[in-house]
């Protein structure tokens, strides 16, 4: 099970799927990808991520399963190991240990931010010229992007609308949330998972914790070990997906 992270979605995992020789199943989050947006007055509360993932599994996965999570997908995917400690043989977490702490967001201005942004989200979408624009913006924000998986992946992520091409994701997405990240709270999750866990890191990466701060939250896991990908920045299965498909299938082999 591949789950992508934020703003992402599952062709993402286009590259290494074929390469992990098993029932690979990689779903676009809800509001991303192909998946529905939400309706009118609803949002996307982290928890309804988990509920969506555990529907997947129940209907499609076998009765043990590999999780991956990538960023964000891979917060989702230690929540839901944490709520289903028997149901997954191994777990795997790229980049995804969560963002930095915020308990001590003021939590009142951050909601009226959240309230504000939340009622003009949808009406501030600016169309992209053209597929190499697109292609162009996702290597503004990954130099490591090589050009022809750019220009796969804007195909992918982008639909036709009246003036150009706009993201598939669901603008809601870009505002701030109304629940900050709070690491104390993930860590009873963390603590919860029983399975082989593997941590792995993009040695470029420039969107990652601490190295000391990854080493704590690594040390709430039960079984954890940790891999670096020498080439990669934060979206390590679009700069090594050959190598990382390798440390996935050999984290799955020994679970």
């Amino acid at each position: 099970m591949l789950v992508h992270g934020f703003l992402d979605l599952a062709y993402s995992w286009h590259e290494v799927a074929p390469r992990l020789g098993a029932h690979a199943i990689a779903p676009d989050l809800r509001g991303h990808g192909d998946s529905d947006w939400i309706g009118a007055g609803g949002y996307y509360h982290f928890l309804d991520y988990i509920a969506d993932l555990d529907e997947v599994i129940a209907r499609l996965a076998r009765r043990r399963v590999v999780v991956v999570g990538h960023s964000m997908g891979g917060g989702v995917a230690a929540y839901w190991a944490g709520t289903r400690p028997d149901r997954i043989a191994a777990l795997a977490l790229c980049e995804g240990l969560g963002p930095p702490d915020q308990s001590e967001v003021d939590l009142g201005p951050r909601t009226a931010m959240w309230l504000e942004a939340w009622r003009t989200a949808r009406a501030r979408v600016h169309p992209m010229a053209s597929l190499d624009d697109a292609a162009a913006r996702l290597r503004k924000h990954d130099p490591l992007l090589a050009a022809p998986l750019a220009r796969r992946l804007a195909a992918a992520g982008t639909r036709e609308t009246e003036g150009g091409l706009v993201w598939k994701h669901d603008p809601l997405h870009l505002t701030i949330g109304p629940y900050p990240f709070r690491r104390d709270h993930a860590a009873r999750y963390w603590r919860r998972i029983t399975c082989p866990v593997l941590a792995v890191d993009g040695a470029r990466s420039q969107l990652n914790l601490s190295e000391a701060e990854r080493a704590a939250r690594r040390a709430e896991l039960a079984q954890c070990t940790h891999a670096v990908l020498a080439a990669s920045g934060h979206m390590m299965q679009r700069h090594q997906p050959a190598e990382l498909a390798q440390l996935l299938v050999e984290h799955a082999q020994r679970a």
